[in-house]
């Protein structure tokens, strides 16, 4: 290989998602590890506050919710300084997103499942979030 090839190679894994990656070419081996940082501080972001009489999320995951579709970062807002993308009362259509999930660096879009009306936000921005854990009450329309 010569060194142009090495450090497009290097390059490449950089960008890629690759954890680590070991090449033998010839008598030559060149081995990629990427160091394993320690997770990004969530980003602060303000949110109004619940009224006083709401129950507990926990006591509200009654009827339909829409669920986290893996492990992640809970965002309600496209960018801290950004509205939400969805708010209580809010009637949205099936496909339109309604929060982002970080996971790995990646940002993936949560779809409305139905054309309905968001009775709930169940989690603040900059929670965890478990795989199938309601983040959304709604009543389908």
């Amino acid at each position: 290989m010569i060194d142009r090839d090495i450090f497009d190679l290097m390059d490449r894994f950089e960008r890629s998602s690759l954890q680590a990656m070991k090449l033998s070419n010839d008598g030559f081996t060149i081995e990629l590890t990427r160091a394993v940082a320690a997770p990004a501080a969530p980003v602060a972001v303000s949110v109004p506050a619940a009224p006083a009489a709401a129950p507990a999320p926990e006591q509200t995951t009654q009827g339909d919710v829409i669920t986290a579709p893996l492990v992640g970062t809970y965002y309600a807002t496209p960018a801290p300084d950004q509205a939400p993308f969805v708010s209580v009362g809010d009637r949205v259509s099936k496909g339109q997103t309604v929060c982002l999930i970080e996971a790995m660096k990646m940002m993936s879009e949560v779809p409305a499942p139905c054309d309905c009306v968001i009775e709930e936000v169940l989690k603040a921005s900059g929670e965890l979030v478990a795989f199938g854990e309601p983040l959304f009450r709604y009543r389908a329309v």
